[in-house]
């Protein structure tokens, strides 16, 4: 239903500040959820937030008031703002697509339409 293309990530130091994006191209149903979710070496895919099409913003508590994540409809693009990052924020991020109108909140990634490619995110100490 969607293509999702994440970028913006790389290395930043703790305590620094990072902004990922993931653009979205949708080909069918125009309303959505989309989340990030993010996975570490060796360790499983974990929620981080998601803005559901007409609900608030939600996040896991890991993240709660570092992160902030919003979407320009215009654009049709989300963003993942990471401020007062750690080393254990490093992982590979991903951006979630779920074809939905409701507010319901989603954090399971099985619940999800389509993914991006993964975007690297290192966070040295």
């Amino acid at each position: 239903q969607a293509q999702l293309v994440e970028s913006g990530g790389g290395l930043v130091q703790a305590g620094g500040s990072l902004r990922l994006s993931c653009a979205v191209t949708v080909r069918t149903f125009n309303m959505y959820t989309m989340s990030w979710f993010r996975q570490a070496p060796g360790k499983e895919r974990e929620f981080v937030a998601t803005i559901p099409w007409s609900g608030d913003p939600y996040y896991t508590d890991l993240v709660q008031g570092r992160f902030t994540i919003s979407r320009d409809v215009a654009k049709n693009t989300v963003y993942l703002q990471m401020n007062s990052t750690k080393p254990e924020d490093t992982a590979v991020y991903y951006c979630a697509f779920k074809a939905s109108e409701s507010s319901r909140v989603r954090t399971r990634w099985e619940e999800y339409d389509d993914w991006g490619q993964g975007i690297q995110v290192t966070v040295s100490s």
